[in-house]
């Protein structure tokens, strides 16, 4: 019985040995959908929240419809439809693209509200000092709040970065051969499931420990100067 064990342990082991490395383009591949839906989703949040900011009712109104979907529909449902239903009226978009725009129109509106708790969290004082030195709104919004704003929005932030990580997941059902897709694969070629998810949970697990390690140097660094 013990030697079962052991043997099945060892066979485990080279298993996952032999696998890890094949595994790499899927990371790649991760690690730039990661990469650019953060990026354009933290333009998106942060274009949506100065626009609803504006307090013109036909612009707050688009972002509040935009929020909405976003919180009411799942994810995977949005990846589907820009990836299969846009073509329809003529949209085409590369798979990886798809993925992209999905996860950063999802990650945007997560990101938008972020932003304008912290906003809304700068003492009101603060603005009016900027106004009172001549700055028009926009320039005390960008000189004064924006900056405090984003310092206090960096946890928030982090957490939203790492649930975007696992979030890229999905894009699997949109043919991205990225971790989860190989994951498939492999375990499909193989007949034996436990070593490719365990290979694919170390890899999520290092690119979001990672992450959060940086994310904290950053929000410590942050803090450094602040005083």
């Amino acid at each position: 019985m013990l030697g079962e064990i052991i043997s099945q342990i060892n066979h485990f082991i080279q298993v996952v040995i032999t696998y890890a490395p094949r595994f790499l383009p899927g990371v790649k591949m991760t690690l730039q959908l990661s990469f650019f839906s953060i990026l354009l989703g933290t333009v998106f949040g942060l274009v949506a929240t100065m626009l609803k900011m504006t307090k013109i009712k036909p612009l707050m109104k688009t972002i509040d419809i935009y929020i909405s979907i976003v919180r009411g529909t799942p994810l995977l449902l949005q990846l589907i439809f820009i990836f299969q239903a846009l073509p329809e009226v003529g949209i085409r978009f590369s798979p990886f693209i798809s993925a992209v725009i999905g996860l950063a129109f999802h990650n945007g509106a997560y990101i938008s509200e972020i932003f304008r708790g912290a906003i809304e969290s700068i003492d009101s004082g603060q603005k009016e000092a900027a106004r009172s030195l001549g700055m028009t709104k926009w320039q005390a919004m960008r000189r004064v709040t924006l900056p405090q704003a984003f310092k206090r929005s960096v946890p928030a932030l982090g957490n939203q970065f790492i649930i975007a990580i696992k979030d890229s997941s999905l894009a699997s059902v949109i043919t991205i051969t990225e971790i989860l897709m190989l994951t498939r694969q492999y375990t499909a070629a193989t007949f034996n499931p436990w070593p490719m998810f365990f290979i694919a949970g170390c890899y999520y697990m290092i690119i979001t420990i990672g992450l959060s390690k940086a994310l904290l140097r950053v929000e410590k660094r942050l803090k450094v100067y602040e005083r």
